[in-house]
């Protein structure tokens, strides 16, 4: 497992690239816990606080996928780092300014999350160019989905660090100006400058006109939608199991559980169809949903938890290479963008859904929320098998050609980008 990992580290760049991304995101992994600890400490309400993190959730998830497909057309270097200086003005003048007037607190705030960088659908872009080898690129995309749990669970640990040693409006200034040095080491690195998307195909719908990235982001879609709902249904068990600590540690076992996961998956070599592959894994992910309803003691309940986050980030992992395989030639960030935003857009719903149905039926009723939703994402993908099948062929890491069933003659790694 470490030889795997290690092999892809020792890559030229690779290291670089990916503390440079995930440094770079930071910003994006801590802006709902700093906005909160922010309003509070102007005196604002909590659901001035919760307006405010949600509006740059909606932002975040309109700005990625259009900024992907500017990425896809003008370059990374071009776009990404003058994205960053973006997001990072309008939260320094959400910091500065603070919550009134009200307006332009939700302008500013909009706009760090419409101008957040697309660096995570970058990095995968970025992969094939900088390992070549199929194995390779399917290990690091596993390695990718690892890295996301390690930073949102130490992000909102710097964002505490960084409240006790300076103050909650520091915060928000350090963590985005870490993000913009983030995209620059990304964007000066000689990959970054020198990838370039394949020629594209002009169509308004872009990465979308492709059905099998439609119905991957369909089935996603509800994958967020269950991690989103069981984040608000712990929140009445904790109540009755212990408080704020037991809510803590059940999320910190969501996160290990998908770590635990991720890590194993992308320690083996998988052969066959990955969309047959992640059939199974969401299949299984749903089951691992069902026995939260058990609600068991806390100890047993944080178990029940790991469990039902071990294959989250393996499933993942395998929508990246479904992505890569499928995106239209040109589209390769966009489409990983896309993905990024359904997720994003399903856990907002699944918060959404599962405060009335904990209000009405309890906390029970909440933790059926994720299972029903991890159950429908099952059914999309059995339904929607056919349109997902990859071409005959297999894919192949190729640094000239993009994969685009529509017109290639032979399948491969979409963001193999001419570099």
């Amino acid at each position: 497992m470490a030889a795997g990992y290690g092999e892809i580290l020792r890559a030229r760049h690779a290291a670089r690239l990916l503390t440079g991304t995930l440094v770079g995101r930071l910003p994006n992994a801590t802006a709902a816990i700093a906005i909160v600890l922010f309003v509070r400490a102007q005196g604002g309400t909590y659901s001035l606080a919760g307006a405010l993190a949600a509006v740059y959730g909606v932002a975040n998830a309109v700005g990625q996928p259009l900024l992907g497909r500017l990425v896809d057309v003008y370059g990374q270097p071009r776009v990404q780092l003058p994205a960053a200086l973006a997001s990072a003005l309008a939260m320094a003048v959400f910091a500065f300014t603070g919550t009134d007037p009200s307006a332009a607190a939700y302008a500013s705030v909009a706009g760090a999350g419409l101008f957040t960088p697309p660096l995570e659908g970058g990095l995968r872009a970025l992969w094939p160019t900088v390992l070549r080898r199929e194995d390779q690129v399917h290990t690091a995309y596993a390695m990718d989905a690892v890295a996301q749990e390690v930073m949102f669970t130490v992000g909102p640990l710097l964002v505490t660090l960084c409240v006790s040693l300076w103050s909650e409006q520091g915060a928000l200034l350090v963590l985005n100006a870490l993000g913009v040095l983030g995209a620059l080491s990304v964007v000066v690195s000689p990959p970054s400058r020198a990838w370039r998307s394949a020629p594209r195909e002009a169509h308004w719908l872009g990465a979308l006109r492709s059905p099998g990235l439609l119905a991957l982001l369909g089935a996603f879609l509800f994958v967020g939608v269950a991690l989103g709902s069981i984040t608000v249904a712990s929140v009445p068990y904790a109540d009755e199991h212990g408080g704020d600590v037991v809510y803590g540690w059940l999320m910190a076992a969501l996160g290990l559980g998908a770590l635990v996961g991720g890590v194993g998956y992308g320690a083996r070599r998988w052969a066959g169809a990955p969309e047959r592959r992640l059939r199974g894994l969401v299949a299984l992910l749903a089951v691992c949903y069902l026995p939260l309803m058990l609600m068991p003691g806390a100890v047993a309940m944080v178990a029940l938890t790991a469990l039902a986050g071990v294959f989250l980030a393996p499933a993942l992992a395998c929508a990246f290479v479904i992505v890569d395989r499928h995106a239209p030639r040109g589209t390769v960030t966009e489409a990983f963008s896309w993905l990024v935003t359904m997720f994003t857009v399903g856990a907002s719903v699944g918060t959404g859904v599962a405060g009335p149905v904990v209000e009405a039926g309890g906390a029970l009723w909440g933790f059926a929320v994720p299972a029903a939703a991890g159950a429908v994402s099952s059914v999309v993908l059995l339904a929607t098998g056919r349109v997902m099948a990859a071409p005959a062929g297999g894919g192949v890491v190729a640094a000239s050609s993009e994969n685009d069933p529509n017109r290639a003659a032979e399948p491969r790694f979409s963001s193999g980008d001419r570099a």
